[in-house]
């Protein structure tokens, strides 16, 4: 599974720039460029809320969930014995 962050179409339908998010929001422009890029590896929920709430919008709206395409190991190993 994975989780994409889709800031960047949300900026880009608003016709906002990072550096209006991050003045509306008070977050680092670095924490949202991370996000911007989809290269976050944690995000805050604070961070979060402040987003939706500066964008007024769900978050529905910024993040979605991928299925992986291949089949994971994670749950019982490579099947071999």
């Amino acid at each position: 599974m994975a989780i994409r962050i889709m800031l960047s179409r949300k900026l880009g339908e608003l016709r906002w720039t990072q550096a209006d998010l991050a003045r509306k929001t008070g977050i680092r422009p670095g924490t949202i460029n991370e996000m911007y890029h989809e290269i976050a590896e944690r995000v805050s929920l604070e961070h979060l809320d402040l987003i939706c709430e500066a964008l007024d919008c769900d978050l529905s709206e910024l993040l979605e969930r991928v299925p992986n395409t291949h089949p994971s190991s994670k749950n019982g190993g490579s099947g071999s014995r």
